[in-house]
């Protein structure tokens, strides 16, 4: 049966969140999962086989395991998300409702964080509004994109950081639609870093990269 959509997750030693991720996943359209694993040690490849997924290992570097994952299927649609970020319930039906859309577009999810933390409603609200204002989703905030689209416009790039910034670039930010569900991502290196500093963080690594300062070196900056 030829699944409606190609589910790409990078993973790296994921064996912690990625079954909730996996569980996540159900819902009325048919699916086939692609796990990109780039060297995991702690049992995130058995996990994933055992919930049905396909497994492709690649070198780390998300950059890289995103665009191997999307060239393991053949599904007309695809959806990249981060082995830390679960769907709301709903997302099956905003990512039908989003798929019968006839231009090429590429759809997002509005970002929470699972965190009860006041001081993380006020990221999801600056979040919000950077999607808004300068088209900027990332990718803890999923993907779905028309696979012939995501070909056009030359798929994911191997970079070890800002590969989800680049992508996005190039779709454009009048391609760009925030989808009606939620991508519910980890908040724990926001409270490891705190709730400023680590916001702060991802901005100046931004700001760098728009200057033309490699990922490589950008990923010093990033930190874990």
């Amino acid at each position: 049966m030829t699944a409606d959509l190609d589910v790409v997750i990078p993973t790296l030693n994921a064996a912690r969140t990625l079954a909730r991720i996996l569980d996540s996943l159900g819902g009325d359209l048919k699916l086939s999962i692609t796990v990109c694993d780039g060297g995991s040690r702690d049992g995130t490849t058995t996990i994933a086989q055992q919930a049905g997924a396909i497994v492709v290992e690649t070198a780390a570097g998300r950059g890289g395991q995103l665009a191997a994952g999307a060239a393991a299927g053949n599904a007309p649609w695809l959806l990249f998300l981060h082995a830390d970020t679960a769907l709301s319930k709903n997302w099956t039906a905003a990512a039908r409702h989003f798929m019968t859309m006839p231009a090429p577009t590429a759809g997002y999810f509005r970002l929470r964080f699972a965190s009860a933390d006041p001081r993380a409603r006020r990221v999801e609200r600056l979040v919000a509004w950077r999607c808004r204002a300068f088209g900027l989703p990332y990718g803890d905030q999923g993907l779905l994109i028309e696979r012939g689209f995501y070909g056009r416009i030359g798929g994911f790039r191997p970079l070890p950081l800002m590969e989800d910034v680049d992508l996005v670039r190039r779709i454009g930010r009048r391609n760009l639609v925030a989808l009606d569900a939620e991508a519910v991502t980890s908040a724990e290196r926001y409270e490891r870093d705190g709730w400023l500093v680590r916001p702060l963080r991802n901005l100046i690594c931004l700001g760098l990269y728009f200057v033309g300062l490699p990922p490589s070196l950008l990923r010093r900056v990033y930190g874990s």
